[in-house]
């Protein structure tokens, strides 16, 4: 628990939030300066025992419950990000899932102008595998260059996929069921992954290869043969990274090198010097 981290992001939230906005009146007796919720409005808002937030902005309980955290921090209006920070601050790790259904849905508009500046293919994903954006590079990876419109569904269900990702059911299938595995954990209740969930279990080809299991749940650095549809077979590598205010959403950045020969099967790892 970082006791100082948590009481300040809490008072400094804390602060922002009008009590009339919730349809309570604020305090006007002697001793009440300070703007926005007191300790008490905010046990009464979040129907916990007086007292209860005095103990977490004082660090003063010990590992609280997560979903105490979760409505103090629907409360206060936090973004992923200061989510991520409350869990920490508060000693739980990290936060159990997202704070809102459509977090990880969305990434700040720049994010497009930053994959059409790479040279090599490269898009962002939402958590669900929704396509958010991409540049030319990467679309020259398909016969027509239409992209798919979930990246998911087209690597496990989707013929082109099938045919594009080339040992399809050992060298891409086993390693990319378990990604949504991992997802649906994380987000249940999420519909486009209990979609293609039930698709994966329905499909006689992705069914058996979904109730053998696995624990390969990114695909950061892996390399893997392709059929690129400009370029002939070859081998591509990932790169694979999160948007920070976006938990769940990825940007991929795939490496090509046409032939029959793998370029980073021994690439060492990076270390600052």
């Amino acid at each position: 628990m970082n006791k100082t981290a948590l009481r300040n992001l809490l008072k400094e939230r804390r602060a922002l939030i009008q009590p009339e906005g919730h349809g309570l009146e604020r305090p006007t007796g002697q001793g009440r300066r300070a703007p926005g919720l007191t300790q008490y409005q905010v046990d009464e808002l979040c129907h916990r025992a007086p007292g209860t937030y005095r103990r977490l902005e004082s660090g003063a309980y010990p590992k609280p419950s997560p979903d105490f955290l979760r409505d103090i921090a629907v409360l206060f209006a936090l973004n992923e990000q200061e989510w991520r920070s409350l869990c920490r601050y508060a000693g739980i790790g990290d936060p159990p899932g997202p704070l809102t259904p459509d977090s990880g849905k969305k990434v700040p508009g720049v994010w497009q102008e930053a994959v059409d500046g790479m040279t090599h293919m490269a898009y962002v994903t939402d958590a669900s595998w929704e396509l958010i954006a991409h540049n030319q590079a990467f679309a020259r990876m398909f016969p027509d260059g239409r992209v798919p419109t979930n990246t998911m569904r087209w690597m496990l269900l989707d013929p082109d996929g099938r045919s594009t990702l080339t040992n399809w059911a050992t060298a891409w299938a086993p390693l990319v069921l378990p990604q949504l595995r991992a997802a649906l954990s994380q987000r249940p209740e999420d519909d486009i992954l209990r979609q293609l969930e039930k698709e994966v279990i329905a499909d006689p080809d992705t069914a058996p290869i979904w109730d053998a299991g696995g624990a390969h749940i990114h695909p950061d650095g892996d390399e893997r043969p392709l059929l690129h549809a400009a370029d002939g077979p070859g081998w591509v590598t990932m790169c694979a990274a999160e948007p920070m205010t976006a938990p769940g959403a990825r940007l991929i950045v795939l490496v090509f090198h046409p032939g029959t020969q793998r370029a980073h099967l021994r690439t060492p790892m990076l270390r600052a010097r």
